[in-house]
């Protein structure tokens, strides 16, 4: 990571949100799979985004796998083994992108072209994603992290173990924990990649609704210090968190650890669990959410993306600024 990020000139572009744009393309994700529904249905699509997001400037794509879950595809029919293979579908399509991304480059007179595409060869990462345990449930306990007073570490560890696995072993460059909501499942990834001696650097990010703690009310700190202490864990940060708490959030996680700061907000806006729907002129525009970003890398923030609700424009006017910000430096 730390080679990735010098070679970007200290700070890389995350990719953004999947599933507005899955269905921005036509996809249909009224489903507990939510956008992992796509890799039954229409994989095309996916490659598609990823494509779109390559194009837009981004350095790290995050595989479709963060609702796609071994239970949940059991849940639909599937044996053991077609739900592992999804799972390695997720990470076949990223790597398949970038592969044909690479190959548009090679083609392309131009890192720029006039559509405004960036077809700029450089190094790219998929990040296998793995969603908590409360995207699997599809009730909206990722964004409270309460699981019920029985939950304990084993379970969670059971639940995730041979999802970690798969993943995995089917070629990322990493793996990406995200919306991590409490500090009882960031135990269990941490102690995960030990126990099954996984062999690539993983992130882990959490999501916050105050600005202070994770949103299960666990302190933010704490749960930094689960990855401060994993050599595994290169990178640790915040997602799916409205743009306006991100700059405490990473003055709160400086002062925790050194590790590179990953930030990939929301676009601001509310999500009604209930109706399982966008509660729309609730977020902030592109230009709002892009001016927030030399701020949070001037006070330490290494990676940079968007999540829910943001697109390839939102991800390119991120390239576009940091671009400007790294060429104007001596």
């Amino acid at each position: 990571m730390s080679d990735f990020l010098l070679e970007r000139g200290g700070v890389a572009v995350i990719d953004g949100g999947l599933a507005t744009e899955l269905e921005r393309h036509g996809a249909d994700l009224n489903d507990p799979l939510w956008s992992a529904k796509c890799l039954l249905t229409s994989p095309h699509l996916i490659r598609t985004v990823h494509l779109d997001y390559l194009e837009a400037g981004a350095d790290i794509l995050i595989t479709a796998s963060y609702q796609a879950t071994i239970q949940g595809f059991e849940g639909k029919g599937f044996s053991q083994d077609q739900s592992e293979n999804l799972l390695r579908k997720s990470v076949e399509i990223a790597l398949e992108a970038r592969d044909i991304y690479y190959s548009r480059c090679c083609e392309s007179a131009s890192d720029y072209t006039g559509d405004g595409r960036i077809l700029k060869d450089r190094s790219i990462m998929v990040a296998a994603s793995v969603g908590s345990y409360g995207a699997y449930l599809a009730d909206g306990s990722e964004y409270s992290g309460c699981y019920g007073d029985a939950m304990d570490l084993e379970f969670l560890k059971n639940f995730h173990r041979r999802r970690v696995k798969v993943l995995a072993d089917s070629g990322p460059d990493l793996i990406a924990f995200e919306t991590v909501p409490n500090k009882l499942e960031a135990q269990a990834f941490a102690q995960l990649l030990e126990e099954e001696d996984i062999n690539i650097p993983a992130w882990l990010s959490f999501n916050s609704k105050d600005g202070v703690n994770v949103v299960s009310g666990d302190s933010l700190s704490e749960c930094v210090a689960i990855a401060e202490s994993s050599k595994k864990i290169v990178a640790v940060g915040i997602n799916c968190t409205p743009p306006r708490f991100i700059r405490d959030l990473i003055l709160s996680i400086k002062k925790v650890t050194d590790k590179p700061i990953l930030i990939y907000p929301n676009s601001g806006e509310s999500y009604d669990a209930d109706r399982k729907e966008w509660v729309q002129k609730t977020g902030v525009s592109d230009e709002d959410f892009v001016s927030y970003v030399n701020k949070w890398c001037e006070i330490g923030a290494s990676l940079v993306g968007g999540c829910c609700r943001t697109t390839p424009n939102t991800i390119r006017a991120i390239y576009r600024t940091l671009h400007s910000r790294s060429s104007a430096l001596p």
